[in-house]
C-alpha cells in the first residue's frame, strides 16, 4: 500500500534533496533513550520505520544493540544511511515502503513516522505494525498530542484517538504525556508503549 496523495516517495525525496527536514531533531529522542537504556535484550530485532537520519540507531549501536533494521521511502535518506552503516553488521538499511515491508521484530521504535503518513493510513499502520511484531512485541516511542494549525505533514492527534486506534491490536501499557521531550516539543508529545495482543 503506497503512501496516498502527494505524500509519496517523490515528495519525501524532494524534501531530503532540498534539505527540508524540519522533523529532524539532530539527536536521539530523550524519551526513547530513557526507555531503551533499561531495555535488557541487546539482541532484540528492532525496526525503525521512516527512519530519516536514524539518530536512535546511532545511540543503539553505541549501547551494544546488535539487530537494527532501518527503513525509509526516500532514496536520498537511505543512500546517506547506507554510506554511514555499510560496514556495520548490526544495521540493515532498506529503501522501501513500510506498508509493504515483511519481517519479524521484537520492537518497533516510533519517532516522527506516524505523524508523517496520511491519517487515512493510520488503521493500516496499526495492522501492519501488529503483523511485523512477534508475539508480545512492542511499539514504543513518541506521538504528537497536538492539533497542528497548518495542513500536514506533520499530522497531529490526541490520546483518546490513539487509544481507540491501537486498542484492538495492542495492550496499551503506556500512553501519557511525555515528560522528557526536547524543548521545542514540550507538552506536545505522548510517550507510547503498546504490546501486541
Amino acid at each position: 500500500m503506497q503512501q496516498s496523495n502527494q505524500l509519496d516517495q517523490s515528495f519525501w525525496n524532494k524534501r531530503w534533496e532540498n534539505n527540508q527536514t524540519g522533523w529532524d531533531i539532530r539527536q536521539a529522542s530523550p524519551a526513547i533513550i530513557a526507555y531503551m537504556a533499561q531495555y535488557v535484550n541487546k539482541d532484540a530485532a528492532i525496526l525503525i520505520p521512516g527512519c530519516g537520519n536514524a539518530h536512535e540507531a546511532k545511540w543503539l549501536l553505541e549501547n551494544d544493540f546488535t539487530n537494527i533494521t532501518l527503513i525509509d521511502i526516500a532514496p536520498r535518506a537511505v543512500a546517506k544511511l547506507k554510506e554511514k552503516y555499510e560496514k556495520n553488521q548490526a544495521v540493515k538499511v532498506i529503501l522501501g515502503d513500510f506498508f509493504e515491508h515483511q519481517g519479524h521484530y521484537d520492537l518497533i521504535i516510533e519517532q516522527t513516522f506516524f505523524c508523517a503518513i496520511d491519517p487515512k493510513l493510520r488503521q493500516n499502520y496499526v495492522a501492519q505494525s501488529s503483523s511485523l511484531l512477534k508475539p508480545n512485541g512492542k511499539i514504543i516511542g513518541v506521538l504528537f498530542s497536538v492539533t497542528f494549525e497548518k495542513a500536514g505533514p506533520p499530522f497531529g492527534g490526541n490520546t483518546s484517538e490513539y487509544q481507540q486506534l491501537f486498542e484492538n491490536h495492542f495492550i496499551i501499557k503506556k500512553l501519557e504525556n511525555c515528560y522528557n521531550s526536547i524543548k521545542p516539543r514540550a507538552n506536545t508529545e505522548v510517550f507510547i508503549n503498546f504490546v501486541k495482543k
